[in-house]
């Protein structure tokens, strides 16, 4: 499923039409992605949450010179689901 699938079952779940189903959406993503780049959790009770992990820098081998690098410290978004998700799923 992509964003344009997701938009046309929320508008068919919902009874909205497609430019309201978007714009929910849009605002939906929007608000997630606001909240993680703040550095927020954003926890959905039943579905999951959503939250920004800091990996630390290490040292890794360049595998085709055989030099070591230096990798430095990033942030990734991390998504841990639920049970409620987890037993649908299962």
């Amino acid at each position: 499923m992509n964003k344009t699938d997701l938009i046309e079952k929320v508008a068919q779940v919902a009874d909205l039409k497609k430019k309201e189903a978007e714009a929910a959406v849009a605002a939906v993503l929007g608000a997630i992605e606001d909240a993680l780049v703040a550095g927020d959790k954003v926890q959905i009770i039943g579905f999951g949450t959503f939250e920004v992990k800091t990996t630390a820098a290490k040292t890794g081998i360049n595998p085709q010179t055989k030099e070591k690098i230096q990798i430095p410290a990033k942030k990734t978004v991390k998504f841990s689901a639920g049970k409620a998700l987890k037993d649908k799923v299962n």
